[in-house]
């Protein structure tokens, strides 16, 4: 396939600017896996070589050779205000480092060492708000229902059945129902959805996931749809449930 047609056809034009050649390319090659097309910048020159009215989000250092991460973060205002939205990726832990960017108008941050796998995660919850009309996911998980996740609305649809849930029980749902046969440990669990540092018990976790399944059974579908894997956490199963 050549590289206008994979442009043409991605879910999204992304640009990863990163100093550390094996970062930088790790992360992209995870991102043109998930469907995207991902171009790597070295440094804040060439990121503005290359960004185009068309790149939709930019992985970002925050440490680079010839100037600040926070710098672009601001430089990017004016099409930040138009949709285009950015991912920080920065060893950088601090709380005060994490704030500021975020009340910069950076979307994410996601801190070093990370999984690539984690930032195509990531890149991709930022899209769906990016993109409200693309926010909607279906997963077939039985002959005759079908489980919705309207990640903008925040509603959970089984069918034509509504399904009420907390606001801790949509987004875990939400995170198995993004990559269905993925095993989330509830270390990372945890991360994702009450947020890094939180401390919490194993017993709270699987509190929330019985409650959810129970749910998920009045309304016409099955708890089987979130597997235990023990020792480890939780998955959605990738079988259809009959």
């Amino acid at each position: 396939m050549s590289t206008k047609e994979t442009k043409d056809t991605a879910v999204a034009q992304i640009l990863v600017v990163e100093d550390e050649p094996a970062i930088a390319e790790s992360v992209a090659y995870s991102l043109n896996r998930a469907g995207h097309s991902a171009e790597v910048a070295t440094s804040l020159r060439a990121a503005r070589a290359i960004l185009t009215p068309q790149t939709e989000l930019v992985v970002l250092d925050l440490m680079l050779p010839d100037g600040s991460g926070f710098d672009w973060i601001e430089e990017l205002e004016e099409r930040r205000r138009s949709g285009l939205a950015v991912i920080v990726l920065s060893s950088r832990d601090a709380e005060s480092d994490r704030v500021r960017a975020l009340e910069m108008g950076a979307d994410d941050y996601v801190t070093k060492p990370f999984s690539p796998r984690e930032v195509v995660a990531r890149a991709a919850a930022v899209l769906r708000r990016l993109h409200p009309s693309k926010s909607v996911e279906a997963l077939d998980v039985g002959t005759d229902s079908l489980l919705t996740v309207d990640v903008t609305k925040r509603r959970v649809t089984i069918g034509e059945t509504s399904v009420e849930l907390t606001r801790v029980e949509f987004d875990l749902l939400q995170l198995f129902h993004s990559e269905p046969g993925r095993v989330f440990a509830r270390s990372l669990i945890i991360n994702r959805v009450w947020g890094e540092g939180f401390a919490l018990s194993d017993r709270t976790i699987d509190s929330h996931i019985k409650a959810l399944r129970k749910k998920l059974d009045k309304c016409g579908g099955k708890s089987e749809w979130i597997e235990t894997v023990r020792g480890i956490g939780y998955r959605m199963s990738e079988e259809e449930q009959r």
